[in-house]
């Protein structure tokens, strides 16, 4: 009887190790010195070609090219009033303009008129002693490398040499924050996991080897995304996230091939036959789960957004990795170190429990099943007693947890929230206390009046002027003034609070809904609001549009994945409804964290926030990705009892008691791996970190050990019931590769 592929795969690695570990070091040494030599840069510079902001800009550009383009502020103070540093600013402005990529430079001093006196530019403080230089881009800077900002660094020498501090705001401080470095929470997530994995198995090696293959197969996804960046656009969240997503599944997945190959060898079968078997069931389970969370991650280019389809992109790279780590360098050093991977043991090594390969394999499973009496055993015979019980005390968590959720405020977090050692957030303040805090977030108003005829074009202007009076959480409106051409007029709206502010959304919707529009009606003019803080207001409405699809999408392909693995309805159905209960609880604890300040000051969090407006989405592909991992490792032990047994309650009892220990273990690891990236200065990472550290908390305790086994309970034979129409067509996926192991035991037994 032929082998399958997976069982040569891992039997050939476990064989040839010594050529895989080489192969795979070599392969981690070229990518990384083709990543330090050609490897790409990470920037938020994202395009929205169908948003009335991208327009504008776009009118801007085509009408008069040195007010469009990005735009980002040099913010300038002393106790000296800035005056005193006339000669010094005009060299700076110079040099500034002299730059590649730059398309003006605003002067912040009062510069000389045709009249003979001065123009105020309304870019100095009362006082004088605070003061911005606008500088207009033709991209993003955070798309052009540290060599630029060292250009810039020099530019603005002159007023540092004389002794007034200098920062950046906008994206020009974002291109300035310092590289993330997450050292410190890679080796926070490296040590709990190592003390999860030692108390939970007993063996220094077995912890070990999911480390190390884990750190490997993470190494080499960050280097191809490096390389990826060198020629498509990825967020500067991404490399984090890939680290964040590829060190958790990493782990799990390679925890799962070595619970299963100990197992085997303390059942006295051959190593490379052990890891044949690993791979060919465990395995099975890790590709499975594996495509489903690349598909889930797919599942983001629903949103129409690339900059949202791009993160998902950067996390199913490591993801990838992670699965070929998985089924290669895990059986290849599981081959190396043989019956020897329980040498170093700090209590009597345990494994998982489960059937056992054999001649007698079936003999020996019903007989563990029998004898299994331990903790998790007595706990799953408790549930069944009081289904209803534990279904209801699952729920009202659930409930509980998930009631900030309601609550949720998508938006752009602003520069304020970021650490006082990252320049933007200096350069904030310092606009905050001279100009007021709207002056962060300026909407630049833009009216294209080239189909309106000249006689029409004052009475235009008289219009939009009046319509403009008096508009509510504005701070300040400027008069509308024409470009050079005439064809566009141009204004600048400052609100009254800081941009992530509610009143700062109002006042972008009644500009671009209400007061424009209202000043152009009846005439062939086109109005739109503009600007960084307009096209951020613009994503957050695209996304808060399809973020509801996203779910549909999610839950239907959690539905039809389980639906065709283990072909039961109501099954499906369950997984899907757990799905948002999860998700659910999760959402509700970022929003009381951050949005609600309940503790996010200790988390390193200036005041309370908003939502960032694409981490929902991202953390739903996410959840539902790495929650199918439990789902399916959990019910392909219940549902192999149920085919062998056809007892509903007791095949319940026997997969939680067979996969609670790797469950608990694989979920502690990730939580730990999750929680540690909370210690980023980045918000948006300390949002991602809590919220899937929350979630897979939740999923492996309140979902796993509760909801899903008082769920099961209830449905009992029903869980496995599908119509025969739709069995004929379903798919027949053996995850945990039963046949697989069936087959191998047979071929053993003929030895």
């Amino acid at each position: 009887m032929r082998k399958g592929i997976l069982q040569r795969l891992g039997e050939w690695c476990a064989r040839h190790a010594i050529i895989v570990i080489v192969v795979w070091l070599a392969v981690l040494g070229v990518l990384h010195g083709l990543q330090n030599s050609f490897g790409g840069t990470y920037s938020d510079d994202f395009n929205l070609p169908d948003a009335q902001s991208q327009k504008g800009a776009n009118v801007l550009q085509a009408n008069a090219p040195s007010i469009g383009g990005t735009s980002s502020t040099v913010v300038m103070q002393d106790a000296k009033p800035l005056t005193d540093f006339t000669t010094q600013m005009n060299q700076v402005v110079a040099n500034l303009q002299k730059l590649d990529h730059v398309l003006s430079v605003q002067n912040p001093l009062p510069q000389p008129n045709s009249s003979g006196g001065t123009t105020q530019t309304g870019a100095l403080s009362k006082d004088g002693t605070i003061g911005y230089i606008t500088v207009r881009f033709d991209e993003n800077p955070t798309a052009l490398g540290s060599d630029y900002l060292n250009s810039v660094d020099a530019a603005v020498q002159p007023l540092r040499s004389a002794g007034v501090d200098v920062e950046y705001g906008g994206p020009l401080g974002e291109a300035a924050r310092p590289h993330a470095k997450d050292l410190t929470s890679e080796a926070i997530g490296f040590a709990v996991a190592i003390v999860v994995l030692v108390i939970g198995f007993g063996s220094l090696i077995a912890a070990g080897l999911p480390l190390v293959t884990a750190l490997i197969s993470v190494i080499v996804g960050l280097s191809c995304l490096s390389l990826l960046a060198a020629a498509i656009d990825f967020a500067s969240v991404s490399p984090t996230l890939a680290t964040m997503i590829g060190l958790g599944v990493g782990i799990d997945y390679a925890l799962f091939l070595i619970t299963r190959y100990r197992q085997l060898i303390m059942d006295r079968v051959e190593p490379h036959v052990a890891a044949g078997i690993a791979v060919t069931t465990s395995g099975r389970a890790v590709l499975v789960s594996g495509c489903t969370v690349i598909v889930a991650l797919a599942g983001l280019y629903v949103s129409g957004l690339s900059f949202i389809g791009r993160l998902g992109v950067a996390a199913a790279v490591t993801v990838i990795t992670a699965v070929a780590g998985a089924l290669t360098l895990v059986p290849a050093l599981a081959g190396l170190i043989g019956r020897q991977i329980d040498r170093f043991c700090l209590k009597t090594p345990v494994a998982e429990g489960g059937p056992v390969a054999g001649d007698d394999a079936g003999a020996k499973a019903e007989k563990a099943e029998e004898e299994q009496h331990g903790f998790w055993h007595r706990y799953a015979k408790r549930v069944e007693r009081r289904p209803w019980w534990f279904l209801a005390s699952g729920v009202v968590v659930l409930g509980i947890l998930a009631i900030p959720l309601f609550s949720m405020r998508l938006d752009h977090i602003d520069d304020g929230a970021d650490p006082t050692t990252f320049t933007d957030r200096r350069a904030f303040d310092l606009i905050s206390q001279g100009f007021g805090p709207g002056a962060n977030g300026p909407f630049t108003l833009v009216i294209d009046q080239t189909n309106v005829p000249s006689s029409q074009r004052s009475t235009l202007l008289a219009n939009l002027q009046k319509s403009l009076t008096g508009v509510p959480n504005a701070a300040s409106i400027s008069p509308l003034q024409p470009t050079s051409n005439g064809n566009v007029l141009t204004g600048t709206a400052l609100s009254t609070q800081r941009p992530q502010a509610a009143d700062t959304t109002h006042l972008f919707n009644h500009l671009k809904d209400v007061s424009l529009p209202q000043g152009a009606s009846g005439t062939a003019a086109t109005t739109y609001v503009t600007g960084v803080t307009a096209a951020q207001q613009d994503f957050t409405e695209i996304i808060s549009s399809r973020l509801a699809l996203i779910i549909v999408v999610v839950v239907c392909l959690a539905f039809l994945i389980i639906l065709a693995v283990f072909r039961g309805l109501l099954v499906a159905v369950k997984a899907a409804v757990l799905n948002l209960f999860s998700i659910g609880a999760s959402y509700g604890v970022v929003v009381a964290v951050f949005q609600w300040g309940w503790g996010g000051t200790a988390l390193g969090v200036s005041g309370k926030v908003p939502i960032e407006s694409y981490v929902p989405m991202m953390m739903f592909a996410i959840i539902f990705g790495l929650s199918m991992d439990y789902e399916i490792f959990l019910l392909s032990r219940v549902h192999e009892a149920w085919i062998r047994t056809k007892r509903a309650e007791d095949s319940v009892a026997y997969g939680l008691e067979i996969t609670a220990r790797v469950i608990t273990c694989a979920a502690l690891i990730m939580f730990s791996v999750f929680a540690a990236f909370i210690l980023s200065d980045n918000i948006v990472v300390k949002m991602l970190g809590l919220g899937l550290a929350v979630s897979v908390l939740v999923d492996a305790t309140v979902v796993r050990l509760l909801l899903v086994p008082a769920v099961m309970t209830l449905l009992g034979r029903h869980a496995w019931w599908v119509p025969r129409w739709l069995d004929r067509i379903l798919p027949h996926l053996d995850t945990e590769g039963e046949a697989a192991l069936h087959q191998a035991t047979q071929q053993m037994s003929q030895k």
